[in-house]
């Protein structure tokens, strides 16, 4: 399988970001819109990349910068399986250059959108753009069309279900949760339910597990699964084989259930993304103990 590493910046003027639009070098991409990107050099780190992004590609200083997130998903590109990594950083620019940005020939244009804008609505996105921004953003947009059983393609702008497990002790009492939220963000239902003495990997899994009874019950087709347990969601999208004979049987269980779906896709997020779906997989360890 392809592996494609990138590096993200989430520009910030005040509670705007920043996306730029390709010189029209490509007919198709034109009117396409996407966030700053760009691929790491020999000998370079993460900060490095995204930095002189800033500098040869806009003519901006970076003020401050931070990690973001680290999401990984997986991409189809001529029928091929890809697997990529997005590390987001957010940039703070100095206050005076906000409006003196001059771009390469590389990108022809650009423009600042609000954090709570609905930005889908007149814009168009460069696919894995609009996979980070609806992450980031908690919102989903229109995507080109195109049937895969696992990836992002098409599932992003469907209905989404947070899942996550919880063991104390490690193996140790053990429950678990999820949230589903509709395509347009509105919360559907959540919940969660005590499972016994188990490992955290297997909470983790029935978790995800019955995030895909929930979604066939409410007749989704298209569906992405969120979690913040990196090694399931790398598992799930084929990264990883499973190996452990204690995950392996509900890994199974897993993928007969998406076999009811016509577009799954399994991405990750930072655990404090994930705080409802952990919340409800606690709560139902507490409810079997009468806490």
């Amino acid at each position: 399988m392809k592996q494609k590493i990138r590096i993200a910046g989430m520009i910030r003027k005040a509670d705007h970001f920043l996306v730029l639009k390709k010189n029209k070098g490509r007919a198709d991409i034109s009117t396409v819109w996407e966030l700053p990107v760009c691929k790491i050099r020999v000998g370079e780190q993460p900060e490095e990349a995204i930095a002189r992004l800033v500098d040869e590609d806009l003519s901006l200083t970076v003020k401050k910068m931070k990690i973001r997130d680290v999401i990984t998903f997986t991409e189809y590109e001529d029928a091929s399986k890809i697997y990529s990594l997005y590390i987001i950083y957010d940039i703070d620019i100095e206050d005076n250059e906000a409006n003196k940005i001059e771009l390469s020939d590389k990108y022809s244009s650009y423009k600042f959108l609000g954090f709570n804008d609905d930005i889908f609505s007149n814009l168009s996105f460069e696919e894995a753009s609009a996979t980070v921004l609806g992450i980031e953003l908690g919102k989903t947009g229109n995507r080109q069309n195109g049937e895969v059983t696992v990836g992002l393609r098409g599932a992003a702008n469907g209905p989404i279900i947070y899942t996550d497990g919880a063991s104390r002790g490690n193996p140790g009492p053990s429950g678990i949760g999820y949230v589903v939220y509709s395509e347009e963000g509105q919360e559907l239902k959540r919940g969660g339910e005590f499972i016994g003495f188990a490992t955290s990997r297997v909470a983790e899994y029935y978790a995800l597990k019955e995030g895909c009874e929930q979604a066939i019950e409410l007749g989704f087709k298209t569906v992405r699964f969120v979690s913040d347990n990196l090694m399931m969601v790398n598992q799930m999208n084929g990264i990883y084989q499973v190996k452990n004979n204690d995950i392996l049987p509900i890994y199974n269980d897993i993928n007969r259930l998406i076999q009811s779906f016509d577009t799954v896709a399994f991405t990750h997020v930072k655990r404090e993304r994930n705080i409802i779906a952990d919340s409800e997989a606690n709560k139902a360890i507490d409810r079997h103990f009468g806490s």
